[in-house]
């Protein structure tokens, strides 16, 4: 019984070690099937916030003297860039845009391709990227207030504005009075209320985002 005992003795420092490794090889384990998940779960994030930003454009309402319809995809934008963080939320819209250069009908008019992007709309889609990367790098100063992030939409909806009346300058060569009656002022009411939207809606669904991405 000794000898047993004794040998039951000597084999369990390596029984309990055998318990710690085991216990480190499923934390490894579980560690990388959370991590997946997560991957997995903020590429699902970037494929879902291109296809709305294709397919809010399509919501569309003509401007008077402007070559640019007002389109709901600024409030998807905003989302983007708050939900998935600034370098996802721009590779959100990069893809967007990709798709669209590779051929695929995502723009808001009938075109697609390369050549599209040198039109009157080109400039505002560029801003969608800034704007995205400029929203996730800035969110955190927002914290939790609506008023904060309200402000924050704001501004990245005049980063938008204001890509798109720089490149319709270049195409137009139009002063300056011109351009803000054409390409800024007309969507500023719009963007005001798709920025008071876009931070309601994003108050509702931070909790989700957060824990999920």
């Amino acid at each position: 019984m000794r000898l047993q005992g004794s040998i039951g003795y000597a084999y369990w420092p390596l029984l309990y070690k055998g318990d710690i490794y085991t216990g480190v090889f499923m934390q490894a384990v579980f560690g990388k099937e959370i991590v997946f998940d997560k991957a997995v779960g903020r590429f699902g994030a970037i494929v879902v916030f291109i296809t709305l930003t294709a397919i809010s454009g399509f919501v569309r309402i003509p401007v008077p003297m402007s070559p640019v319809p007002v389109t709901l995809q600024t409030f998807f934008v905003l989302l983007a860039g708050a939900s998935l963080g600034g370098w996802r939320g721009g590779i959100s819209q990069l893809g967007y845009l990709a798709l669209g250069v590779c051929g695929l009908p995502v723009f808001s008019t009938i075109g697609s391709g390369f050549l599209y992007l040198t039109g009157p709309g080109g400039g505002y889609m560029a801003g969608f990227v800034l704007a995205a990367f400029f929203i996730g790098f800035m969110r955190r100063f927002a914290g939790s207030s609506y008023v904060r992030l309200f402000i924050l939409f704001v501004a990245a909806s005049a980063i938008i504005l204001l890509s798109g009346v720089a490149w319709l300058s270049v195409l137009t060569g139009y002063d300056r009075v011109k351009l803000m009656q054409i390409g800024f002022l007309p969507f500023i009411p719009g963007d005001l209320f798709k920025a008071a939207a876009a931070a309601a809606a994003y108050k509702v669904l931070q909790p989700r985002f957060d824990q999920g991405l």
